[in-house]
């Protein structure tokens, strides 16, 4: 009797798959992501990580600062190495440059300041308390 060993796996756990896939540094902390219900299979918020995978199925899920959204190619045997591991899944989301997104960033986070109008001076502090002072008696 066959137990299946020679038949092809058609569905894989989830969080197997994400670490196969390269989008988590462990098994465990994709595991967290699913019960954390951060991962959508084909737009339904899943909460187990032994939800299974087939070929065809879309996952949604954040990585970093981005939206994921990956179709599953294939399954997968092994944790192999990158350029293996980005033939398991088509990227479903946008393409956004690169130099767009390092502008966008940058531009969030710095802020345009006029000469002097930092942190105050000893001299702007004592004033400031003077005043402060004056007005308050």
């Amino acid at each position: 009797m066959d137990t299946g060993t020679t038949q092809k796996e058609t569905t894989i756990r989830v969080d197997r798959w994400l670490w196969f896939a390269r989008f988590f540094k462990s098994r465990s902390i994709a595991a967290k992501m699913v019960q954390g219900r951060k991962i959508r299979v084909n737009s339904v918020v899943i909460a187990k990580p032994s939800v299974n995978l087939s070929e065809g199925d879309v996952l949604t899920f954040p990585q970093g600062t981005e939206i994921r959204v990956v179709k599953v190619l294939k399954i997968g045997a092994r944790r192999g190495p990158a350029p293996e591991a980005q033939t398991l899944y088509e990227d479903l989301a946008p393409k956004t440059s690169s130099a767009e997104e390092k502008n966008t960033t940058k531009a969030a986070t710095a802020f345009d300041r006029e000469a002097g109008s930092g942190r105050p001076t000893k001299a702007d502090r004592r004033a400031l308390d003077k005043f402060k002072h004056s007005h308050d008696t």
